[in-house]
């Protein structure tokens, strides 16, 4: 492995660690904590949606970096087209590619529900209590989602690393 090899890996798993700590962070961390402390749904919709504003900074650079190593490292190992259809390795390539696919909208979702309109609609106490609680319900759903798959793509991550 070349240095060049070895910097865009560490750069990858570095991404990586950002995008999937910062995402079990706040699914499996924050939003369970909040629920149990004295804060209305507003308050803890609130909160949340900052924090994630917040982690945003960082996390779609992260992603955005994630990715492009991710290219740079399968064309690494695919030097032709037969290889990606015709081997495990392949298989598995493709399905930790549709899990990305699949992350980025989710993402994408999340951002567009959880827009700014919404954060100034809850601080200004502008909204019903059914939209209240379908937020709250989208958030837990797309927050799992995420973690959910994130995990999966770093398992065929794994699973790519050992040549399988």
């Amino acid at each position: 492995m070349t240095m060049e090899q070895v910097v865009i890996t560490w750069i990858h798993l570095l991404c990586a660690s950002i995008w999937v700590g910062g995402s079990i962070f706040l699914g499996l961390v924050l939003a369970p904590l909040l629920k149990k402390m004295s804060f209305t749904v507003e308050e803890r919709l609130n909160l949340m949606i900052k924090t994630g504003r917040r982690f945003n900074k960082i996390a779609l650079p992260a992603l955005i970096i994630l990715i492009a190593t991710g290219i740079y490292n399968s064309h690494l190992v695919l030097q032709n087209n037969e290889i990606l259809f015709s081997t495990s390795y392949g298989a598995f390539l493709i399905t930790k590619i549709i899990l990305v696919i699949a992350l980025i909208v989710t993402f994408a979702i999340h951002i567009r529900v959880f827009d700014k309109n919404v954060e100034e609609k809850i601080a200004a106490k502008r909204i019903t209590d059914s939209e209240l609680q379908k937020l709250q319900k989208s958030a837990m759903i797309l927050g799992e989602t995420t973690v959910v798959i994130s995990v999966a793509i770093l398992f065929f991550a794994a699973i790519l690393d050992v040549g399988v």
